[in-house]
């Protein structure tokens, strides 16, 4: 149930970002998730997209520094408190989140926000345990 994220490593410089979606863009990879965090000096692009493999592909004959993390995709109550729930499972069971993002579409009625963990298997099953509905990759790589 987990979903596989890549990470590219970019200078943080006009242009950087604009390059590397041209380059997906232009071999037919579509982004459905991103996450852009950065320092003075660089920045990590996390993104979920529909072809792992081609995009990590791509990247790197482009001279990209380009990784693959394991990340869970999970359904979130779109209202008021319902991240909160989700928070709150994980706390009860000590499970720390990395860092987190939202998915570009909704699930149904339902946001979908994508978690990185310090024991992911643990918190697949604590989520699971209460309630929550933890999407698999294929789902999110082609909705």
């Amino acid at each position: 149930m987990q979903v596989e994220q890549i990470s590219i490593f970019i200078e943080n410089k006009s242009g950087r970002l604009a390059e590397v979606t041209r380059i997906l863009g232009e071999a037919g990879i579509n982004i459905r998730a991103l996450s852009l965090a950065d320092t003075s000096d660089f920045g990590i692009l996390r993104l979920i997209v529909n072809d792992r493999e081609k995009a990590n592909n791509v990247l790197k004959e482009k001279g990209f520094t380009v990784s693959k993390t394991e990340v869970v995709a999970v359904e979130v109550p779109d209202r008021p408190g319902g991240l909160s729930e989700i928070l709150l499972a994980l706390d009860s069971k000590s499970i720390n989140v990395e860092y987190m993002y939202a998915f570009v579409e909704r699930c149904g009625e339902n946001a979908v926000i994508i978690f990185r963990f310090d024991e992911t298997e643990k918190a697949i099953k604590a989520l699971l345990d209460n309630g929550f509905n933890v999407l698999a990759g294929e789902r999110l790589y082609s909705m």
